[in-house]
């Protein structure tokens, strides 16, 4: 189970980071588009993670993996581009709000 707890600290950071920009303007908008973003995005990955699995591109240690699949790709694939979705924009609220002050 080594790939769900290196998943950890990315997940812990974009849930710190998407809360701690509730408080700036558009956050109920900018979930909204997050989280399209995400659903778009996770089937993205199940359509092209299970064809990279399934032609031997790569493959993971099933040791390392929470067992979870989606087709052949692994649950653990998933976070990344569902952090991506909410903590770039996230990010880019916190900073574009810095600058607003400066």
């Amino acid at each position: 189970m080594t790939y769900p707890l290196i998943l950890l600290p990315f997940v812990a950071l974009t849930v710190a980071v998407t809360l701690s920009s509730a408080r700036r303007p558009g956050f109920a908008r900018r979930m909204r588009a997050s989280a399209w973003t995400a659903l778009a995005l996770v089937v993205l990955t199940a359509v092209f993670d299970n064809i990279m699995i399934a032609v031997d591109l790569f493959s993971y240690p099933a040791a390392h993996l929470s067992g979870i699949k989606v087709g052949l790709a692994p649950l653990e694939d998933f976070a990344y581009p569902v952090c991506a979705a909410f903590l770039v924009p996230a990010i880019f609220s916190l900073v574009a709000a810095r600058r607003d002050t400066a």
